[in-house]
């Protein structure tokens, strides 16, 4: 059975200057792999939640819980995976812990998703 849908191609080309071009490209594995726990971090609704509230202002975790409804160890739990990623930053002040988003790039990329989204044409 053949099945051609429009978003198939009929013949076999192989374009090797934009093959060898895609290659030049191409991000080391190290990138790669850190590029795949930043988005990986980023999967889960509370997380970006969480990012959300840090676009605002630097939080301590008791001000997440009141944000997000949450209890403190699970809050902590999904900043530690934030941290891992690079996502987020932290500075104490005495016994107080303040998270922040690691820089103004990391809060760009955050704002050009949810402003994709919004705008995107299905």
């Amino acid at each position: 059975m053949d099945f051609e849908t429009e978003d198939e191609c009929r013949v076999l080309i192989i374009h090797e200057d934009r093959v060898i071009k895609a290659r030049q490209d191409m991000p080391s594995e190290e990138l790669v792999r850190k590029a795949g726990a930043f988005y990986k971090a980023l999967c889960d609704p509370v997380r970006i939640r969480i990012v959300s509230a840090l676009s605002s202002s630097e939080m301590c975790v008791c001000d997440l819980t009141a944000v997000l409804g949450m209890n403190q160890p699970a809050v902590s739990q999904h900043l530690r995976t934030l941290k891992q990623a690079g996502i987020v930053s932290f500075r104490k002040d005495g016994k107080v812990v303040y998270y922040s988003l690691r820089d103004e790039e990391t809060k760009s990329i955050y704002m050009k998703v949810i402003r994709h989204i919004k705008t995107a044409k299905e």
